[in-house]
């Protein structure tokens, strides 16, 4: 992958600062290991007010994005506006509207999270629920691969994906996740009701403590020797299940 291109970061303590009281969307903050002083602490204050993800990550990392004076800190703009759940489930109900969310649970992948958004996009999913942390970012990787479908759906960044899980369940909305473990198929499911289809990373898939409290764990059939699909291309078929069960 490409690194993204300076016009596209913010260097600087102060420049970083800046961009968070102007209301910049950043996608993400790279920090200096042993980054201290007075502004580095006011920098710290700002964040606790976000759901901006920070990394702490060694100068040599800074230094491969940059030759310019970062000061230990550089943030990434984000390439769309986050938007949160819990103001677009009630707009959903307020517009007699069936909802259909996409939770990503730890797909980091660019290119997968564009490819998703797109399908997303096509199926008519209202919202797409990513973390603030160990998530994709949203670069112009992402929204190439969507086909500029991240421009127009929207991407809801959340702190707490326990919590965003149990927001939608008190909303009425079931919340199935996707699992090779599971035991049964997911076209056994009723997906005609309210729901959000939680999808995990392709290595370690959706976390357990997601697993727990979803109202329902399926799987996609497999008969051949690989042990499970691209996760761009699972959630397509669950997405469109989901579409065919609602004669859509």
């Amino acid at each position: 992958m490409k690194p993204p291109k300076e016009k596209n970061m913010i260097f600087g303590l102060r420049a970083v600062i800046e961009a968070i009281d102007a209301g910049k969307e950043l996608d993400k903050i790279f920090l200096r290991r042993d980054v201290g002083g007075e502004l580095a602490r006011e920098l710290f204050e700002k964040i606790k007010s976000t759901n901006i993800p920070v990394q702490k990550v060694p100068l040599e990392k800074l230094n491969r994005f940059t030759t310019k004076n970062h000061q230990g800190a550089i943030a990434f703009l984000s390439s769309i506006e986050y938007q949160h759940i819990d103001n677009i489930i009630p707009t959903l109900y307020e517009e007699g509207r069936n909802p259909f969310i996409v939770i990503l649970d730890g797909v980091t992948d660019v290119r997968n999270f564009g490819a998703i958004a797109r399908t997303c996009e096509c199926a008519g999913v209202h919202a797409i629920v990513v973390p603030s942390r160990g998530g994709a970012m949203v670069n112009a990787d992402a929204v190439k691969t969507s086909a500029g479908a991240l421009h127009t759906i929207p991407v809801c960044r959340e702190m707490n994906l326990k919590n965003t899980v149990q927001f939608l369940q008190s909303s009425g909305i079931k919340v199935v996740a996707a699992s090779e473990k599971a035991q049964h198929s997911y076209t056994k499911v009723d997906f005609t009701e309210p729901v959000a289809l939680v999808m995990g990373a392709e290595d370690v898939g959706v976390s357990p403590e997601i697993l727990r409290i979803c109202d329902d764990i399926v799987s996609i059939p497999i008969v051949g020797n690989i042990e499970s699909l691209n996760v761009s291309v699972a959630s397509a078929i669950m997405i469109y299940e989901v579409l065919r069960q609602r004669n859509l």
